[in-house]
Order: structure tokens, then C-alpha cells, then sequence
């Protein structure tokens, strides 16, 4: 169940600089709402390959339904429900608007994980 993968590690922590250097540097209207969710989508999903053993399907489909999942609770204004709006880490992480059109970047992101796997991209361990 738990296998350290050095290709995954190093790429969840590209991911992750590219989404921190979408949020510092880039206000746009295209990068940064639609790109960064496609990315994140791919960012959790490589953290969750890094340590874990499961299939590329199953973490992809829990990728996919943990992302529905803090879009909807933005639908439901979670972090106003919660009083958490005056802390910045908590708008960002689950942030505070919902969007249809996420649901769709989460999706593509999701389908471009399943393309890139079945493709098998050549790594080294």
C-alpha cells in the first residue's frame, strides 16, 4: 500500500511551484481560473502516487470526487458557514466561489491523467 515513488515526488513538487507562481504572478482571466485547476487536479493526484500503491484509476476517480467535493462546499459557502473567512489558507484551500466551469477543469485534468498513464511516459525510479 505505501511505495515511496521518487518520479511522482518530483513531480508534485513542480506542480506545486507552477500553481504557487499562478497565484503569486499571474492575474489573468484564463491561467489562472481554468489552468490552475486543471494542474491541481494533476498536483494531488501525483502527491497521492508518491507514497501510495493504488491504481491509476482508482486515484484518479478519488482525485476527481475530492475536488467535486471542495467545489461543492464552496457552493455551500463552507468557509463562511465555518467563520473561517478571515484566515487566508482556508479561503485558498477551499476557497470561497463555485463554479460549473471547475467541475469541467477538474474533468479535463482528470482525462489528461488517465492520456498521460496509458501513454506511459518513460521514467526512472
Amino acid at each position: 500500500m505505501f511505495q515511496f515513488k521518487k518520479h511522482y515526488f518530483i513531480a508534485t513538487i513542480l506542480l506545486f511551484l507552477i500553481e504557487v507562481g499562478i497565484a503569486l504572478y499571474i492575474h489573468d482571466d484564463f491561467i489562472r481560473p481554468y489552468i490552475g485547476d486543471v494542474l491541481v487536479v494533476l498536483l494531488l493526484y501525483c502527491c497521492m502516487q508518491s507514497f501510495f500503491t493504488f491504481s491509476v484509476k482508482a486515484t484518479a476517480i478519488f482525485v476527481l470526487l475530492f475536488s467535486f467535493t471542495i467545489e461543492f462546499l464552496q457552493y455551500i459557502h463552507i468557509v463562511e458557514k465555518l467563520s473561517l473567512q478571515k484566515y487566508a489558507i482556508a479561503r485558498t484551500v477551499l476557497g470561497t466561489s463555485f463554479s460549473w466551469i471547475d467541475l469541467l477543469c477538474y474533468t479535463i485534468g482528470v482525462i489528461l491523467i488517465l492520456l498521460i498513464e496509458k501513454r506511459g511516459l518513460p521514467r526512472k525510479n
